[in-house]
């Protein structure tokens, strides 16, 4: 009964999170994908966590409503940020998958022993436990492509994001080496290749958010590539130096208004940043962008706040301390009140 339970919530988290022509491939009789659902509906749902963490202190913070990884979804367009929300949910997927098949728990997949024994340098030889990128790349295409019905401007946008969150996945794999020899003198090394943490992944795909490209779509290209064959590539469409590069189709729109018909919730009561000595020049600007910039006011609130202190070893062995309360200084961003500020105008 507990078995036949996770496979109703495993095969809910997939029609959820993704396709249903994907996830009926993965429950199809005699495919035993079900440990591949689980494992690509957590990645998706840490792209998304990276994705907050990523967007917490701008205009546009990853809202929930954003991140259905739907080709039509009214509430979004074709933006630099809809970009980003393909690449990491892709890059999730990816990461996931890759790491569950090197840990073994996949019955047919295992570490990447393609280069096992050969010379990788002076020094040092493949060997160890390289994760197996080729295969988390290939079941995280099936999820996540497999959205893409469509064959407009915004399906292959779509795709080719998805593609450069996996690009960037394997652009950010880092060779882990362990030492041999006598008496510790690594005389020689043994490398292998493992994936970089989520949280790398998306500083590299925040990086290609800033410097994301704008195209201009070919009418005639995606008329070629809407031939009755069915044959077409998304690369094919977009001109080869995007090829790794995030791409958008539309202008993002004011964050800082609430929009109930795109979706948009504005700046109006969130937190932000107030200038401090340990903050980066990015942060330290933070209230204007999302307050003042956005005609609104920077509210102080002073809230009481418990921390640990007085902290006392104890023989032996603990450590004791005392619960302190502290003020703390927050700020948010409020309408004026009384006469109305436009833009810009704070």
């Amino acid at each position: 009964m507990g078995d036949l339970f996770m496979l109703w919530v495993t095969v809910g988290m997939c029609y959820a999170t993704f396709s249903a022509s994907a996830c009926s491939q993965l429950f199809s009789p005699g495919q035993a994908y079900l440990t591949y659902a689980t494992s690509a509906a957590l990645g998706a749902q840490s792209g998304i966590e990276e994705c907050k963490f990523q967007f917490v202190w701008e205009r546009w913070n990853c809202p929930e409503n954003a991140l259905q990884l739907s080709t039509h979804n009214r509430l979004r367009g074709a933006t630099r940020e809809t970009a980003f929300i393909h690449a990491i949910s892709s890059a999730g997927v990816m990461h996931a998958i890759t790491k569950n098949c090197s840990m073994g728990d996949f019955e047919n997949c295992g570490c990447d022993e393609s280069k096992k024994g050969k010379t990788g340098g002076r020094g040092w030889i493949w060997g160890g436990c390289s994760d197996n990128v080729e295969f988390g790349e290939r079941i995280s295409k099936l999820f996540v492509d497999s959205l893409e019905k469509g064959k407009d401007a915004r399906a292959l946008m779509n795709l080719h994001n998805n593609r450069v969150g996996r690009l960037a996945a394997r652009a950010t794999m880092k060779r882990t080496c362990k030492c041999h020899g006598l008496s510790g003198s690594c005389s020689i090394q043994t490398c292998w290749l493992q994936l970089a943490s989520i949280r790398e992944i998306g500083d590299y795909l925040k990086a290609k958010y800033d410097w994301a490209l704008k195209i201009e779509m070919d009418k005639h290209q995606l008329r070629a590539g809407n031939s009755a064959e069915g044959h077409w590539d998304p690369m094919e469409t977009f001109f080869p130096g995007a090829e790794a590069e995030l791409i958008f189709l539309e202008e993002s729109p004011d964050y800082c208004t609430r929009n109930t018909s795109l979706g948009i919730y504005g700046t109006e009561g969130r937190e932000c940043l107030q200038r401090s000595h340990n903050a980066s020049r990015w942060e330290q600007h933070n209230c204007g962008r999302l307050c003042t910039e956005c005609g609104l006011q920077v509210e102080e609130r002073r809230t009481e706040a418990t921390s640990s202190c007085n902290c006392k070893f104890q023989w032996c062995c603990t450590v004791k301390c005392d619960q302190c309360r502290h003020v703390v200084n927050k700020y948010y961003c409020r309408r004026y009140l009384g006469r109305s500020k436009g833009k810009g105008s704070a």
